[in-house]
């Protein structure tokens, strides 16, 4: 082999080495630059996982703070209605006691009018007994009636003033089984059914019947 030959042989071995070693920098400044993205895009995920985390906590806190706030109003308003109700319950105590009180008077109320009713006639009657134990005590003999007939009329006048009327209907009436109480049927010319005479006057105060008059019927078979 010739010097030049040499020369030249060792000039491209020269070249292929630096080729070599260029080709290995480059590939390691490949390998650099991908350990570098690698490198970023993980704290890249990273910061992105934080935010994530960040917001749903802020969003968690926000929740919660809207359920604390609904919970707290739910409380008042429980509060409120409790109040409400112990009101209501006492005022429904005092409406029991008042009504309690109130029936308790009136019933004080009319065992009074009913005991003053009783005394003013009892005061109004009192005088017509004397009447009578007046004309009894006239001597054997006199003649009684008068005296009883303007007694008798007195007693009308106390019951006319309290309402009350009597209860004497004509003979050949129809009987009323609510104002007639048939004591008897006899013999007599008569319509059948119809009232023969009045064997005990009856007595009404308004629309209430306070005692039946007491008569006998016809049989409608009279001479």
């Amino acid at each position: 082999m010739s010097d030049d030959d040499a020369v030249d042989a060792e000039s491209a071995e020269d070249e292929a080495g630096d080729a070599a070693r260029t080709n290995g920098t480059a590939e390691a400044t490949a390998e650099e630059a991908a350990a570098e993205s690698a490198d970023g895009d993980a704290r890249h995920d990273d910061e992105a996982l934080a935010t994530a985390v960040a917001e749903h906590d802020e969003a968690l806190a926000r929740e919660v703070a809207a359920l604390e706030a609904d919970l707290a109003e739910t409380r008042e308003a429980l509060r409120e209605r409790d109040e409400e109700v112990e009101e209501l319950t006492s005022k429904l105590a005092r409406v029991k006691a008042d009504f309690s009180n109130y029936k308790q008077r009136a019933k004080r109320k009319q065992g009074e009018i009913r005991e003053r009713a009783s005394e003013a006639l009892v005061e109004r009657i009192a005088p017509v007994r004397n009447d009578l134990l007046r004309a009894l005590d006239q001597e054997e003999g006199s003649d009684l009636r008068p005296g009883v007939e303007s007694t008798l009329e007195k007693f009308d006048d106390v019951l006319a003033d309290e309402g009350v009327e009597p209860i004497e209907p004509e003979p050949g009436e129809e009987v009323d089984p609510a104002r007639h109480q048939v004591m008897l049927r006899v013999d007599s010319d008569r319509p059948e059914g119809t009232i023969h005479e009045v064997y005990e006057p009856g007595y009404e105060m308004g629309d209430r019947v306070l005692s039946e008059a007491k008569v006998t019927v016809s049989t409608g078979d009279g001479e």
